[in-house]
C-alpha cells in the first residue's frame, strides 16, 4: 500500500495531455511530462486493501465479463514502491507480468481503476499515470535492456501477426529459448499498435519500434510484408509454415470490419475507418505526409460513424488534417454521468466520457461532436459518383431494437464518412488450407487456457481467438496462448 492515511489526505490527479489547441497542429504525442512529486503522491493513495479488486480480473456481469486488471498487474506494489521513491524496483514489479507496460500505459482504458476500491466512494488511484511513468523512467533510465536467453531448446514457433497478442508470445517464448518467428503481412511490424492506433496517442518510432528492437535484439526473428494463407494468391502458405515449425500461433486480429450497406455505401469518399487511419500513419512515417498516400481531410466535412477509440481516432486524425466540420453519428444513447444499479463497482464503469478527440473537437469548434439516438439511412451522390452529404433519422430503442422516429429526418453536409463501428472476426483466408474450425462468431475456434485449434500444433489468441476486445487482453492471451505452447513442446 501507499501512505497508510494517504487516501484521506490527497484528491486525485492525473497528468493533463498537452493543451488541445496545441496538440492538434501536430501528431506528436498528446502526454505531458512526468510530474514525479504528483505521482509519488497518487501512489500514497492506494489503499491497505482485503482484495486488491485493480489486479483481480475477477468475473462479472455477462455484458462486462471481468473487471480489474486482465494482465493481473501487482498494481498495489508498485503503487508503493513509487510512493516511497524505488523506481527501479517498481519497474520489475510491472515487467513481472506486462510485457508492454509502455503499450498499455497510453492506450488502456485502464479497467483496474474502475475496480480500485477507493472508487467505491471517492476517485480512483491514477493507476494508468503510474504505469507510463514507470516504464518511461525505465526507458530513460537505461533499466530497459535486452535479455536474451541463455540457452535454445531447439523447438522453432511460427506467429502469425505482429500485434499485442503476438508480440507478448513471442517474447514469453523467446524467453523460454524456443525460436519465434513473427510473420507480418505489413511493412511494418505492430499490427494495431503500429496501424491502428495513431500516432499522437501511442508513437511509432519512439516507442512500438523501440520495443521491437529490443525483441530482436533478444533473438525474436521479424518477417515482414508476409502475407500468410494459400501461397497463391499470398505470399506465404500456411501450410508450408505448419510443416516447417513444431508450432504456430495465430494472433492475426479481428480486422473484418462491420459495414453500413445503405443506399451509396460505393460512393467516393465512404470509407472504413481503419483504410483512414492505416494509410495516415504509413504516409506520415514514411514521407511526413509528402507522398499524399492518405486521404486527406483538410477543408472537407467530415462525418464519422460509430463511437469508441477506433472513431475517437479517427476525430483526433480529421481534427489533424484541418477538416471543415467535424460530427460523430453514435446510433446508442449517451451513457449516464455516473453508474446505475445495472453498472456497479466494481465493473468497469459505462459512464459518459470526453476523451481526447472529443475535447479537440470543442477546442477547434465549440462542441461535442457527438451526435447520439441518430441512424444513417442514405449517403448522398452529388451525381458524379462523389459524396456530398449524408441522410439520417433519430432512433429510440423498442423491444431491444433501433426504432426510427417519425419527422426527424435530416440531411447533413459530408465529403468524408468514416465507418468506425467495430469488427466481427478475423479474415479467415488464412485458416482455410488447414480447415481450422470456426466458432458461431467466426472466429478461430479454441479454447481458452489451451488455445489450441482443431488442427494439431496450431494456436490462437487474441482478437482472433476471442473476439475485438482490449490491448490489454490481448497481452494477456498471447501470455497465455505462450505458456500452452510451451506444455505441447515439452509433451510432444
Amino acid at each position: 500500500m501507499g501512505k497508510p492515511t494517504g487516501f484521506k489526505e490527497f484528491e486525485r490527479r492525473t497528468e493533463p495531455y498537452r493543451e488541445a489547441s496545441v496538440r492538434v497542429l501536430d501528431f506528436d504525442e498528446i502526454y505531458t511530462e512526468h510530474d514525479e512529486v504528483m505521482l509519488r503522491t497518487q501512489g500514497a493513495r492506494c489503499m491497505d486493501c482485503g482484495i486488491p479488486f485493480c489486479q483481480s480480473n475477477a468475473p462479472m456481469s455477462h455484458r462486462i465479463g471481468r473487471a480489474g486488471c486482465p494482465i493481473h498487474n501487482l498494481i498495489p506494489e508498485w503503487n508503493d514502491l513509487v510512493y516511497r521513491g524505488q523506481w527501479r524496483e517498481a519497474l520489475d514489479r510491472l515487467h513481472a507480468t506486462n510485457n508492454f507496460p509502455e503499450f498499455t500505459g497510453r492506450v488502456c482504458p485502464a479497467p483496474c481503476e474502475g475496480s480500485c476500491v477507493l472508487g467505491i466512494t471517492d476517485p480512483p488511484v491514477s493507476i494508468k499515470n503510474i504505469e507510463m511513468a514507470i516504464i518511461d523512467r525505465g526507458f530513460a533510465e537505461g533499466w530497459v535492456l535486452p535479455t536474451p536467453p541463455t540457452k535454445r531448446t531447439g523447438k522453432n514457433i511460427g506467429i502469425v501477426g505482429s500485434g499485442p497478442a503476438g508480440l507478448s508470445a513471442a517474447d514469453q517464448l523467446n524467453q523460454l529459448g524456443h525460436t519465434v518467428t513473427v510473420y507480418e503481412r505489413a511493412d511494418r511490424i505492430g499490427g494495431l499498435l503500429m496501424y491502428g492506433i495513431p500516432n499522437m496517442k501511442l508513437a511509432k518510432k519512439e516507442v512500438v519500434e523501440r520495443r521491437v528492437d529490443l525483441l530482436r535484439e533478444e533473438g525474436i526473428k521479424f518477417e515482414v510484408n508476409s502475407n500468410v494463407g494459400d501461397g497463391l494468391n499470398d505470399t506465404i502458405s500456411i501450410l508450408d509454415l505448419h510443416s516447417r515449425h513444431d508450432a504456430i500461433l495465430l494472433t492475426t486480429g479481428s480486422t473484418n470490419p462491420n459495414n453500413l450497406p445503405i443506399k451509396g455505401r460505393e460512393l467516393k469518399g465512404v470509407h472504413f475507418a481503419m483504410e483512414f487511419l492505416h494509410a495516415n500513419t504509413k504516409s506520415l512515417l514514411d514521407t511526413n505526409h509528402e507522398d499524399g498516400n492518405y486521404i486527406d481531410a483538410k477543408g472537407k466535412h467530415v462525418v464519422v460513424i460509430g463511437g469508441g477509440d477506433t472513431g475517437t481516432d479517427c476525430i483526433g486524425t480529421a481534427l489533424r488534417h484541418g477538416c471543415k466540420s467535424l460530427t460523430n453519428f453514435e446510433i446508442v444513447p449517451p451513457n449516464p454521468e455516473n453508474r446505475t444499479d445495472k453498472n456497479p463497482w466494481p465493473e468497469f464503469p459505462m459512464t459518459f466520457k470526453v476523451d481526447y478527440g472529443h475535447e479537440e473537437s470543442q477546442s477547434r469548434f465549440g462542441n461535442d461532436p457527438r451526435v447520439f439516438n441518430i441512424s444513417a439511412t442514405e449517403f448522398l451522390d452529388n451525381g458524379r459518383g462523389d459524396l456530398c452529404g449524408i441522410k439520417t433519422v433519430n432512433v429510440e430503442l423498442k423491444d431491444g431494437k433501433f426504432a426510427p422516429i417519425e419527422n426527424t429526418e435530416r440531411e447533413w453536409e459530408a465529403d468524408l464518412v468514416f465507418l468506425a463501428m467495430g469488427y466481427r472476426g478475423p479474415e479467415n483466408y488464412i485458416c482455410e488450407p488447414l480447415n481450422i474450425q470456426l466458432d458461431e462468431r467466426t472466429n478461430y475456434s479454441a479454447e481458452k487456457g489451451v488455445f489450441q485449434t482443431n488442427v494439431n500444433k496450431v494456436f490462437a489468441a487474441g482478437d482472433c481467438r476471442s473476439g475485438q476486445s482490449l490491448v490489454v487482453r490481448a497481452i494477456n492471451e498471447g501470455r497465455e496462448a505462450a505458456a500452452a505452447i510451451d506444455t505441447f513442446l515439452h509433451q510432444a
